[in-house]
């Protein structure tokens, strides 16, 4: 891809599943500039160390300010004070999505902190093994996979076509299912 599809990138929690995701987007340019947050300071450090990010932190303030994509990978109980923390400083425009294992909690859990103007895009790649951590992911870890997309009604159609592009792109032969 010569042009990005996204500026900025913001994985929010950098363990095996963003961590992968960060790989791939690398791997395929599809973001000028990948970026973590998590609450842990280890990771941050490992995910730059091993260089799958530009930048990473604990602080969303900086992180999230240029923003076009945040893919929260956080456990799903921890979403509403995920959105609490991020919510304030998500520019319009933005796209938020996830990648939890059930969808209702995470609406429930974090759609009400997005401001006006952020788009929503809950997702769930049916991915996974059984290691943690940013050391874990590889970028091929999604290939013949399914990623389910699953947007409210009244979900802007471009941020679902650049969520559905980021996993068509990312993955040869996706199996990206829309619900």
């Amino acid at each position: 891809m010569s042009t990005p599809l996204f500026g900025t990138i913001c994985l929010v929690g950098i363990g095996l599943i963003n961590s992968s995701i960060a790989r791939a987007v690398r791997l395929h340019g599809l973001a000028a500039r990948i970026v973590a947050l998590d609450s842990s300071e280890q990771a941050c450090e490992t995910a730059l160390t091993l260089g799958i990010v530009d930048a990473a932190g604990t602080d969303p303030a900086g992180l999230l300010a240029e923003a076009d994509l945040i893919v929260v990978g956080t456990p799903v109980g921890a979403m509403a004070a995920v959105g609490q923390a991020i919510g304030p400083h998500l520019k319009a425009g933005a796209i938020v999505s996830d990648v939890g294992s059930v969808k209702m909690a995470v609406v429930r859990d974090l759609l009400p902190h997005l401001p006006e103007g952020v788009h929503f895009v809950p997702g769930h790649p049916i991915a996974g093994t059984e290691h943690s951590g940013p050391e874990a992911g590889f970028a091929e870890l999604f290939q013949g996979r399914w990623c389910i997309l699953t947007p409210l009604p009244g979900t802007d159609q471009d941020a679902i076509d650049k969520v559905t592009q980021l996993w068509a792109a990312s993955w040869p032969s996706p199996r990206t299912c829309r619900i």
